[in-house]
C-alpha cells in the first residue's frame, strides 16, 4: 500500500494546531521537507517530549515521507536551548545512519509558525497568499510525523499527547483518547488550584479560551496539544473577551497610528504586504478602503501586534481575524502575490525573545515548572467530532447502537477530498451521531 493512502487511511492531520489533512500535504515533490520541532507557543511541553521519547518513529518516518516527496533535505527545526531533545535526535539519527539534519534556532516567538520557519531554514520567503510549496517545501509537525511513523503500521490516529499547565494541582503530559473530555483532562492533573477559571485550548498567543462552566461540553480533538489554565480575570481572557464594537471605538479613538503592530509584524517582517495599523484605521475611521482591507486575509493571527506590540492596548489581531470572515463570507480571497518576495533586513533584529513574551503575558509563574509525564487515561465516553480539520467534515460509517472497537472507521472522507478520516479511541457502543459522534464503553480510570 502506498504511504499516501496508509496516511489517508489512519487519518492523519496537522497535529500542530492547523489541522491541514495529511495526504493532502504530502502528495507532492519538494526540494526540502522540514519538519517543525519549534513548539511555536510558549509554555507547551508536547512536541519535546516526543523529540526525547520517539525520536526512532520520528527519523524513520521523516526518512518514509522524505523519500515519498523525493526530498534533497530532511530537515528537523527545533530551538537551540532543547539540549536533552538534541541529544537524542542526534544519537537516534547516527544509529540509523540517517541523513536527516537537525537546524537549530534562537528561543524567539513566532519561530514554530509555518512560514518564519521556512524562511530561518532556506532563507526564501514564501509569496503573501502562497503555501510552502511555492519555494520548493513541505513542513510537517513532529507530532504529525510520528502518527506517520503509526500509519505506516497501519495505526490510525485514536490518542493525543497533551500538555496541561497553569493553575493545575500537577501540571503534566497526558496521554489520551481522542473525544476525552477537557473536565476529565483536568482531573486527570489534579484539578484547578482555582474555584472559578479559564482555559486556553492550545497556546497563549492563538489557543481558543473556554470558561469553567464549559469543560464538561469540550472535547480533545486531533488539533489540540495543550490545555492552559489561567484566572478568569487574566489578561488574556479579557482581551479575547472584547465585542468586536467596542474593538472598532477604541481603534477609532485610541489608535495613534504609530506602526508598531506593523514594525513588529513577523508576516510584514519576511516581506508580505500586511500593515495592522492601516487596517485598523480603515475599520475604526469608517474609510472602507478595500485594497487596505483585503491585507488582512494575508494575516496569520500570531497575536504579535495584539499582545505585544501595541502600545495602546488596542486589538488588531482580532480586527484582523474579523475583517477576514467578512471578505471570506463574501467570497472575497487573496490571489498569490506574483514574482520574488523579499524579506527586510531589519527582521534579525526584531525576533521577540520568548521570555520577555511570557513576562509581557505575565504568564511568568508557570514558567519552570516541573512537567511530569506522559500519564495515560482512559475512559468511558468520547465525544469524536467528524470534523476535525481543515475543509470537509467525514460522513458517519456506523450506525445507532453499533458496538465499535478502538482503531474502527467511524467516519470516512473520499482519498482526493480535503477532509480526513475518524476511528474510535475506546471500546464501546454508539449512542449519538450528530456532529460528533459519542461512544461509551464501561469503566473509567487513570494509569500513571
Amino acid at each position: 500500500m502506498d504511504l499516501i493512502e496508509k496516511i489517508y487511511n489512519a487519518g492523519i492531520v496537522g497535529a500542530g494546531g492547523a489541522g491541514f489533512p495529511t495526504h493532502i500535504k504530502l502528495n507532492c515533490s519538494v526540494e526540502y521537507l522540514i519538519v517543525n520541532g519549534a513548539e511555536c507557543e510558549p509554555l507547551l511541553e508536547t512536541d519535546k517530549y516526543l523529540m526525547r521519547a520517539e525520536s526512532f518513529k520520528l527519523i524513520r518516518a521523516i526518512e518514509e515521507v522524505g523519500q515519498r516527496v523525493q526530498a534533497k533535505r530532511l530537515i528537523i527545526g527545533l530551538k537551540a536551548k532543547y539540549k536533552e531533545e538534541i541529544k537524542e535526535l542526534r544519537k537516534t539519527i547516527e544509529e540509523l545512519n540517517s541523513k536527516v539534519e537537525l537546524f537549530l534556532l534562537d528561543n524567539f516567538y513566532p519561530a514554530g509558525d509555518e512560514q518564519i520557519l521556512v524562511y530561518e531554514i532556506t532563507k526564501r520567503s514564501i509569496p503573501a497568499g502562497g503555501i510552502p510549496l511555492d519555494v520548493d517545501v513541505v513542513v510537517s509537525n513532529v507530532g504529525t510525523l510520528v502518527n506517520v511513523f503509526d500509519a505506516i503500521n497501519e495505526k490510525p490516529v485514536v490518542e493525543k499527547y497533551v500538555t496541561v499547565i497553569g493553575e493545575i494541582k500537577d501540571p503534566c503530559i497526558l496521554k489520551v483518547p481522542i473525544g476525552i473530555s477537557v473536565a476529565k483532562c483536568i482531573e486527570a492533573a489534579g484539578g484547578s488550584l482555582l474555584n472559578d477559571y479559564a482555559v486556553i485550548l492550545g497556546g497563549p498567543m492563538m489557543g481558543r479560551i473556554i470558561y469553567k462552566e464549559e469543560i464538561e461540553r469540550e472535547f480533545i480533538t486531533k488539533t489540540i496539544g495543550s490545555l492552559i489554565l489561567i484566572p478568569r480575570d487574566h489578561y488574556i481572557v479579557s482581551k479575547k473577551e472584547l465585542s468586536i464594537k467596542h474593538m472598532i471605538n477604541r481603534a477609532k479613538t485610541a489608535c495613534i497610528q504609530c506602526s508598531m503592530c506593523t514594525d513588529m509584524c513577523p508576516r510584514n517582517l519576511i516581506g508580505h504586504k500586511l500593515r495592522p495599523h492601516k487596517i485598523m484605521r480603515s475599520v475604526g475611521m469608517a474609510e472602507g478602503d478595500e485594497k487596505i482591507l483585503m491585507e488582512a486575509l494575508i494575516c496569520c493571527e500570531c497575536g504579535v501586534c495584539e499582545l505585544y506590540a501595541c502600545p495602546m492596548g488596542l486589538s488588531p489581531k482580532s480586527m484582523n481575524a474579523y475583517v477576514k470572515n467578512e471578505l471570506r463570507n463574501k467570497g472575497i480571497r487573496y490571489q498569490k502575490e506574483q514574482g520574488e518576495t523579499i524579506a527586510k533586513e531589519i527582521r534579525e533584529y526584531r525576533k521577540i525573545p520568548v521570555d520577555r513574551l511570557i513576562s509581557r503575558l505575565n504568564l511568568n509563574k508557570y514558567k519552570g515548572r516541573k512537567v511530569v509525564g506522559p500519564i495515560e487515561v482512559k475512559s468511558n465516553e468520547v465525544h469524536i467530532p467528524l470534523k476535525q480539520c481543515i475543509g470537509k467534515s467525514s460522513s458517519p460509517v456506523v450506525s445507532m447502537g453499533d458496538t465499535v472497537s478502538k482503531g474502527q472507521l467511524v467516519g470516512e472522507v473520499k482519498i482526493d477530498e480535503l477532509g480526513a478520516n475518524v476511528h474510535s479511541s475506546i471500546d464501546g457502543r454508539v449512542f449519538e451521531i450528530s456532529d460528533c459522534i459519542v461512544i461509551r464503553s464501561d469503566n473509567s480510570e487513570v494509569i500513571s
